[in-house]
């Protein structure tokens, strides 16, 4: 990604590396039968969920018994496609893109800066967005801790991976998190960096949007299996929204280079349900799915980034995930 000196950093970067603890608070309860868990149980257990992003909404809540159909609001109409078959953003007077060549930063600190940077470019795009169909987009604020933190939504934890808190309208990573998917799932790269934030503030944007208030009363009213299918239509939708954001913000600040996008797809596919459960389990349980599989990430993504329309992204209301 491109990225130099003179892009701008996000103000709503929380930097809560070094409190640790839980600090009281009700904390994350794993329901998973049995009366202990051993230490290498514990591990597997937060590999998984590590990978996976879940959302510790998810975990506190759980489905209920019941049935029933979702219907989704359609996404707003925010661009137009153009002859030439690159979409615009529907909006006069953006601003040009930039042509820095600089290098996305490193290390800890530096990484800070590159999340903040990409969080910024999240803001500028959405803003913009909602501001096509009349809406205000609120900007969430990014967390960054390390181990543990207190949520809105409970004790958040360092296995849990980034995730994205709907009662404080809050991301949450620990920048270990980036290490532990390179060493084990060799997913590396800054774009496939980018596409984890981008896929938790497509969280935030269904939730702004009414989407995730929906999607969360349906699951209290139907099965497991059924509330993991939701689930994953859910989780698609963000990966949607990520390519949606990738598309615009390279209009906006031209932002890729070659070579990002088959960042963000290897991430997706390494990320992938059925991958996630071959290596950890060595077998594959479709009914525990709740972020989809390899292809269905990738395939959602990309339509996403193709399209730069956020109606692309109705995952609810179609038979072909």
């Amino acid at each position: 990604m491109r990225y130099g000196d003179e892009d701008r950093e996000s103000s709503n970067v929380e930097d809560r590396r070094g409190e640790g603890g839980f600090g009281g608070g009700r904390g994350i309860q794993i329901p998973i039968g049995g009366g202990g868990f051993s230490l290498t149980t514990l591990l597997i257990i937060g590999a998984i969920m590590l990978f996976m992003g879940i959302n510790p909404l998810d975990i506190l809540l759980g489905p209920q018994g019941g049935g029933g159909r979702i219907e989704m609001p359609e996404l707003p109409h925010a661009e137009r496609q153009q002859p030439s078959g690159r979409p615009q953003i529907d909006i006069p007077g953006l601003p040009g893109s930039g042509n820095s060549t600089a290098n996305a930063p490193q290390g800890e600190d530096q990484m800070k800066v590159f999340i903040s940077r990409v969080l910024a470019d999240t803001e500028d795009v959405w803003t913009r967005v909602f501001q096509s169909f009349g809406q205000n987009y609120r900007e969430p604020p990014l967390v960054l801790f390390s181990g543990y933190t207190q949520t809105a939504c409970g004790a958040g934890q360092a296995a849990m991976g980034p995730f994205y808190c709907p009662l404080d309208q809050k991301v949450y990573i620990d920048l270990d998190f980036y290490n532990q998917m390179k060493r084990q799932f060799g997913v590396g790269g800054d774009f496939a960096q980018a596409y984890v934030v981008a896929h938790e503030v497509g969280h935030h944007v269904q939730t702004l949007l009414g989407i995730a208030q929906k999607v969360q009363e349906l699951k209290g009213r139907v099965d497991e299996a059924t509330a993991n299918q939701i689930q994953v239509r859910m989780e698609l939708q963000a990966d949607c929204l990520a390519g949606v954001w990738a598309n615009l913000n390279d209009q906006l600040k031209n932002r890729l280079q070659a070579g990002d996008v088959e960042e963000a797809l290897n991430a997706a596919t390494q990320i992938g349900d059925d991958m996630i459960q071959r290596k950890m389990t060595g077998r594959v349980v479709p009914d525990a799915f709740t972020h989809g599989t390899s292809k269905q990430r990738v395939r959602w993504f990309t339509e996403g980034l193709k399209a730069g329309r956020m109606e692309v992204c109705d995952t609810f209301n179609t038979s072909d995930l």
